[in-house]
């Protein structure tokens, strides 16, 4: 009877562990640092020894966190935090076990700078707006922390700049690779940009003498969410867009190689296909990724002067090569579309100074070219193009990025019309029409996301809720909440079109953003991204 008793007595204790593991906070505890003893908007990220995966929640107005059940398995972690201004203090090692507390201590971090975003330093800077404003172009590569430490003066900065705007759009620190054809000789075409780099950097001085500007903490609903990433095989490898397919798999294109990824968060195997490629000595690299109803993807080929089209069923490659009239070195094909199935037509942009719009007929392999920017003032040379997004009707709708326009290019007579987005300079980004025909867009410099309505017209705009956000792309929900992110604050933004209600999602780490996506087949949106300079993909799921 009592060895009955004591397998009894075990049974109900390993029942009682399971159903503790089951229900029980994976990993709790609370925030706490000696100027506040409870710390709200704190990111604790946790990351399995040996593994890919880190998982990140944010605490609460009480200062508390909490990993749910399920999220992290026991096992050997190492834990790290985001908090401007502080950093750990204390051991960042963790042997977890079910239901485990943690209280975390931080203290006032010595070195703010490291920690500061692009849009902080944005602020920060001294100067005229439209300087401010050209900064934005330096965070496609690297960080602006890199222009404001330098040491550069002005002259040596004239050949610093005129080196940079040779190197190709798929170009970022680790992976540098040189245009085919110079688009800058001359250094002193740079000296307003160099002297302005000169005044603020640290080539005079031994410390910025402006105040470094930072961000409060997010708070409320923003610490809702949790967020989960994904480590990629290469820190060389740049998710720029990320798709899912209809079994949540991600896929996305690699901007400085000839690959489109694979990568299923489930079973974490990570796959890459190999795009062919089509002219030597260019650069490689893809952008645009479009999932197409029947399966198959389109790829926008860059550089390498194509559409490509993947077939992962049969895993097969279709390439549509311009002919040798278009391919000149100077192409960049970014974008495409996949309404084909109204008409047979794919549209693409360039980005080559000229703002050419091409339209490729899939059953004869036939590229059509049209030029909409000569209808604008000044022509290209004063405006360009950046996205081409199509109607139901397959009409090509366009955002213009250099001042403020949306265009439009009716897909049966080839008409080009043209309308001011009322933000003067808002460098319409990427954008997404939607199943009613409303084209929503990203305003780059406007530093806010917009929609346009393609049937009355009407366009409407909404603010950030950060200063210098520097949104590159939206996606709307099922609810019709807008999503965005961008390069320059490390947040995902959440917004209300009803009421402005805007919400922000703090990322663990510095995360440049490009494309961005919603799951929408669960109860509530799950937002996906690529970290194009962080060689990861990272999923936010909202908890409300």
């Amino acid at each position: 009877m009592k060895t009955l008793a004591r397998i009894l007595a075990f049974s109900t204790a390993l029942s009682s562990a399971y159903a503790l593991a089951q229900t029980a906070p994976a990993l709790s505890g609370v925030v706490s640092s000696p100027d506040e003893p409870l710390m709200e908007g704190v990111v604790v990220s946790a990351k399995k020894d040996g593994g890919i995966v880190t998982v990140s929640v944010t605490s609460d107005d009480k200062g508390r966190f909490t990993f749910p059940a399920g999220r992290l398995e026991p096992g050997k972690y190492t834990l790290s935090i985001r908090a401007m201004g502080y950093e750990f203090d204390g051991a960042k090692n963790l042997d977890l076990t079910p239901g485990a507390t943690r209280d975390i201590k931080l203290k006032k971090s010595r070195n703010v700078a490291a920690q500061m975003t692009n849009s902080e330093w944005m602020q920060s800077v001294p100067g005229p707006e439209d300087m401010r404003a050209a900064l934005l172009d330096c965070q496609t590569c690297h960080t602006l922390e890199r222009v404001f430490r330098s040491t550069y003066d002005s002259d040596t900065f004239t050949q610093v700049l005129t080196r940079m705007a040779n190197y190709a759009s798929e170009s970022f620190w680790l992976k540098p690779q040189t245009r085919p054809v110079n688009r800058a000789s001359d250094p002193e075409n740079f000296r307003k940009m160099a002297d302005y780099i000169a005044s603020f950097n640290l080539s005079a001085r031994e410390t910025w003498d402006y105040p470094l500007k930072t961000l409060p903490r997010v708070k409320g609903r923003g610490t809702r969410a949790i967020v989960t990433e994904y480590d990629l095989p290469r820190r060389t490898i740049q998710p720029h867009d990320v798709v899912l397919d209809k079994d949540g798999i991600a896929w996305y294109t690699d901007f400085g190689d000839q690959v489109i990824g694979r990568f299923d968060p489930k079973t974490l195997k990570h796959t890459e296909i190999r795009i062919p490629e089509t002219v030597a000595n260019r650069p490689t690299g893809s952008l645009d990724l479009e999932l197409a109803p029947d399966g198959t993807f389109l790829v926008g080929m860059m550089n390498q002067g194509a559409i490509g089209q993947y077939d992962p069923k049969y895993d097969k490659w279709k390439i549509w090569h311009m002919p040798p009239e278009f391919n000149k070195d100077n192409i960049q094909i970014n974008q495409v579309t996949v309404n084909h199935h109204v008409d047979g037509k794919v549209w693409s942009n360039t980005n080559d100074g000229t703002g050419d719009i091409y339209r490729l007929d899939v059953n004869t392999g036939k590229y059509e070219k049209y030029q909409p920017l000569k209808m604008l003032p000044g022509g290209p040379a004063a405006n360009a193009i950046y996205q081409v997004s199509p109607d139901s009707k397959n009409n090509a709708w366009l955002g213009e990025f250099r001042n403020n326009y949306i265009g439009r290019i009716d897909a049966k007579t080839g008409d080009v019309a043209f309308y001011p987005v009322p933000t003067e300079k808002s460098r319409n980004r990427r954008g997404r029409m939607d199943a009613n025909d409303v084209f929503w867009f990203a305003e780059y410099r406007g530093n806010k996301v917009g929609s346009f309505d393609t049937k009355t017209l009407a366009i409407k705009e909404w603010p950030m809720a950060s200063a210098y956000s520097a949104p590159y792309d939206l996606v709307t929900d099922k609810a019709g909440e807008i999503w965005s992110s961008g390069m320059a604050t490390d947040r995902v933004t959440r917004v209300n079109p009803k009421t402005g209600e805007t919400t922000e999602y703090q990322l663990p780490k510095p995360t440049n953003v490009r494309r961005v996506v919603v799951d929408d087949t669960g109860a509530k949106p799950v937002f996906w991204a690529g970290s194009n300079h962080g060689a990861s993909i990272v999923k936010v799921e909202p908890l409300d």
